[in-house]
């Protein structure tokens, strides 16, 4: 197999048709982002970086930042993303654990990150949200010519960090086939061609934007009306001018309080697809109602892209994920026993395709635990499979939390909060909320003694947590509820508060 750098741009190298466009108007074409990844595939590879080696980049979403992911490919580095989001605490977590050979970064933290790097000896160089810095600095002086690092099926592209039910992140090793054979796979299901203009303002430290997105564009030969974050306004304005948009569904309920979303709008576009967390119905019949366009709801994970999709032709049904995608397979398992549950049943959800990823970074034990013999991995969420074939998702085994289409796993909060005086124990559970989807919510016991404010609480986390980590809310209690074994009950927490947030905006 082919670096997947190839697989998207080989063939439309010397092609002047436009790949992006950014939010200022500037116009790059497939020959532009073969030369420019060219440029810094060059700076890399002068700065000692070998094939294997990692970059970790932590920068604002731009066109720079993107050519230094396609750079990373084809060099043969491994790519590892980060939320912009993440506190230097947090970074230094990534860095220790991953031993990168250089550090991206914005310039306002650069000399935290060096302090970071220089302990496992990276390099570090910087990105602002405008694509200049010293990383693009030196592209600039460097030659456009660059011989592509060809790779096996095996070698690593990227590794994303996850977060864990307890203890730290995990890394997930994603090799080119995994990449390659999901974006693929995506182009036939979703139709996408040469034809197709993507209004793409996802972050790109997140699959969803970067995998999703990007790759499937690139493959198809389409373009991107490239946004720096999400802007409702803005997109309702691009509309005429595409024909696709990827989003979470925090997307499409603030679209909807957009008045020029109609019908007429959006008579050119002819995919809207949602996924990183449960779309309402509720949205879902708004939507159809007001454009006439039934969303496109699909599945996926970090570990292993997207699963299972509704169908482009078909019954896109709003409460379900759809049907298996090619090449992919799903069951349902008991989560006790893993034994095949009966048609119909609750159970685990776990996956075996090439989609899915060679492991998580330095934890072979982990790696084995969430494996099957049979080469099924353990998704960790429950689903049930209806008579049609169609996958709906019912719950999470391990208390993931997604707001805004990102993963928050309570432990790492919990901890965080537990460190804070007064605070005996805190629970983090998500609650319903209609723009997030759910909301980061702490549960406090004091032990009916003195504690800090929820102010106080929520300002202790700042330096601790990324912001979609925190919580949105802070409830303090004397005690949480246990039961009989003596482990806390969040699904009583979950039920107690379950209309916090529809009571915060009436």
């Amino acid at each position: 197999m082919a670096n997947l750098f190839d697989l998207c741009l080989r063939s439309k190298s010397l092609s002047t048709r436009p790949a992006l466009e950014t939010s200022g108007g500037a116009v790059l074409s497939y020959a532009d982002l073969h030369a420019e990844s060219g440029r810094l595939a060059n700076v890399l590879a002068a700065a000692g970086l070998a094939p294997g080696d990692r970059v970790a980049v932590q920068v604002e979403k731009s066109s720079r930042c993107l050519l230094l992911y396609l750079a990373c490919l084809r060099a043969g580095l491994v790519y590892l993303p980060l939320n912009t989001a993440y506190t230097l605490a947090e970074l230094a977590y990534f860095v220790g654990d991953a031993e990168p050979g250089m550090v991206v970064c914005d310039p306002a933290i650069r000399e935290g990150a060096l302090e970071i790097a220089a302990r496992v000896g990276a390099r570090v160089e910087t990105l602002d949200e405008a694509g200049r810095g010293s990383l693009a600095d030196l592209a600039d002086a460097a030659p456009a010519d660059f011989a592509t690092v060809a790779r096996a099926d095996d070698d690593l592209a990227a590794i994303v960090y996850t977060s864990g039910t307890t203890g730290r992140s995990k890394g997930a090793m994603l090799t080119h086939a995994n990449l390659a054979s999901n974006a693929a796979t995506l182009v036939e299901a979703w139709r996408f061609t040469a034809d197709d203009v993507l209004i793409h303002a996802l972050p790109i430290y997140h699959v969803h934007g970067l995998f999703v997105g990007i790759n499937v564009l690139l493959m198809a030969g389409g373009s991107m009306l490239f946004l720096p974050r999400f802007d409702a306004g803005r997109i309702v304005d691009l509309l005429p001018r595409a024909t696709a948009l990827m989003g979470v569904p925090t997307f499409y309920t603030r679209l909807l309080q957009q008045p020029g979303l109609t019908a007429q709008s959006t008579r050119d576009m002819r995919l809207f697809i949602s996924g990183s967390a449960p779309l309402l119905a509720e949205t879902h019949r708004d939507w159809s109602a007001r454009t006439g366009h039934a969303i496109l709801e699909r599945y996926g994970m970090t570990e292993t892209g997207m699963n299972v999709s509704n169908p482009y032709d078909g019954d896109r049904i709003a409460g379900t994920v759809g049907l298996p995608l090619p090449g992919v397979e799903i069951r349902i398992t008991d989560p006790e026993t893993g034994a095949l549950a009966p048609q119909g049943d609750i159970g685990m959800i776990e996956v075996r395709g090439p989609n899915v990823f060679k492991g998580y970074w330095r934890m072979p034990e982990k790696t084995q635990m969430e494996f099957r013999a049979d080469g099924f991995f353990i998704t960790g969420d429950l689903g049930i499979i209806d008579e049609r074939g169609y996958l709906s998702i019912v719950g999470r085994g391990k208390d993931l939390i997604i707001t805004g289409g990102l993963n928050v796993y309570p432990k790492e909060v919990e901890e965080e909060i537990d460190a804070l005086a007064g605070v005996v124990e805190s629970a983090v559970v998500g609650l319903p909320h209609a723009d997030f989807g759910e909301a980061v919510t702490a549960v406090i016991a004091t032990g009916g003694k003195p504690c800090a404010s929820e102010a106080e609480v929520l300002k202790a986390l700042e330096a601790r947590l990324a912001s979609f980590k925190r919580p949105k809310r802070v409830i303090f209690v004397d005690e949480l509820p246990r039961n009989t074994m003596g482990k806390v009950q969040k699904a009583a927490l979950r039920h107690s508060y379950a209309d916090l947030y529809s009571q915060a905006a009436t």
